[in-house]
């Protein structure tokens, strides 16, 4: 880590100015208040509290750097209007941003983006263009249209306004608590990160920054650890809005001496943080969104003021039901399990008696398989019930195995 009283060495960042950026914005976005967390404080063993980006206009950080970066714009660049490449939140928060600015924006999208997106970013007034099947070919479409129309582009993260914009999260953090001894923040491309290291290690060098990525897609710290830009062939998360194959040459220099280290965190730690934040905070969180909050477990700091930044809350219905449901399970909070039962009256009671007698409510329950085994028949029985925990579960597999069952945990 460099010494941050002598750091202005990447280009750009001698003109870097938070607070005009602060007051640029001031009016535009929310300036989402820090909410202590309980549960998450316990789990983590940190006072933690989490800023919650998920609750600005657009449900995302984005509209901090996109609309930093268009007011910064000459009135000949407004005019020629601007265009991005993005499959979410990137697009919402350049579509509002450009339109309380009068400018024109133009949103390459993949084909395959979700309609609620593209109507979303319909809805702030942009122009949407729907190209390629992928985020790559969009990002090549937009380019050339950039080229073709002399619109200005506007890059997601590999921007020093667009940087400048998401470091003002850490103005807010530490105008609200001065003695913040770390800050764990999602990682994609690096804008975000880069924004909240340089300004919040600018006000307090002692102040820890530290990134969260998913294990399939950790782009940035292969990256760090490879000391070069680190591309990979691809990426396999449930956290799309940082499904990054390459960092930023930009972010990742910042990267590499403003931020601390990163962790990286599995799918079904997101999803479990994601089901956390919904129970115990009523709060929707994205899957990228709450990395920062299943990455607390993995940092090695304890005892410390930690505030955890949710980048985002846009999520579809059908997700959010599939991931409380994984969520649930990873959690020891369901048990769906399988048994062999054979075919005569009476044995779907005994079931329900030891699941009755171990506190284990029913959620579900399928009796309809039917299977020939040997010279007998055989009903295969699918239950689904609540649990309090894994070691619940673990009590409940106990008592079937000493009735004689073979229960076969799905």
């Amino acid at each position: 880590m460099v010494n941050v009283n002598n750091e202005m060495n990447h280009k750009g960042l001698e003109d870097i100015d938070f607070m005009a950026a602060k007051n640029r914005l001031k009016g535009i976005i929310k300036e989402t208040k820090l909410i202590y967390s309980d549960i998450f404080s316990k789990e983590s063993c940190n006072e933690v509290y989490i800023k919650p980006e998920n609750l600005q206009v657009t449900g995302a950080f984005k509209i901090r750097g996109a609309y930093n970066k268009i007011s910064k714009l000459s009135k000949e660049e407004r005019e020629k209007g601007v265009i991005a490449s993005s499959a979410g939140n990137h697009a919402q928060g350049l579509a509002l941003a450009a339109k309380k600015l009068g400018v024109k924006a133009t949103i390459v999208m993949p084909k395959s983006t979700p309609l609620i997106k593209v109507e979303a970013t319909k809805s702030y007034g942009a122009e949407v263009i729907l190209h390629g099947d992928c985020y790559d070919e969009a990002y090549k479409e937009a380019v050339r249209l950039e080229k073709e129309k002399g619109y200005i582009f506007i890059h997601p993260f590999n921007d020093m306004d667009v940087i400048e914009g998401q470091g003002t999260i850490s103005i807010e953090i530490l105008e609200e608590i001065q003695d913040i001894d770390c800050i764990l923040v999602p990682v994609g491309g690096g804008g975000l990160i880069s924004g909240i290291a340089i300004a919040a290690k600018l006000i307090n060098p002692n102040i820890k920054v530290i990134g969260v990525e998913p294990e399939g897609a950790m782009a940035m710290k292969m990256s760090l650890d490879s000391n070069k830009i680190v591309n990979l062939n691809k990426v396999n998360t449930i956290a799309d809005g940082v499904a990054v194959k390459t960092p930023g040459d930009l972010t990742f220099s910042i990267i590499k001496d403003y931020v601390d280290y990163i962790v990286t965190v599995s799918d079904f730690e997101i999803m479990e943080a994601c089901l956390l934040l919904l129970e115990k905070h009523k709060l929707v969180g994205e899957n990228a969104g709450v990395l920062s909050l299943a990455g607390l477990r993995k940092i090695k700091e304890k005892n410390k003021k930690v505030v955890s930044v949710v980048s985002g809350g846009n999520i579809d219905v059908l997700t959010i039901s599939s991931m409380i449901n994984k969520g649930l399970i990873s959690r020891g909070r369901t048990l769906c399990f399988t048994v062999d039962l054979t075919d005569k009256p009476g044995e779907l009671l005994k079931i329900s008696e030891i699941l009755a007698n171990v506190n284990a409510n029913v959620i579900k329950l399928e009796h309809n398989q039917l299977k020939e085994v040997d010279r007998f028949m055989e009903v295969e029985l699918e239950v689904t019930v609540e649990t309090n925990g894994h070691e619940h579960i673990k009590h409940i597999l106990s008592v079937f195995k000493e009735k004689g069952y073979d229960i076969k945990v799905k």
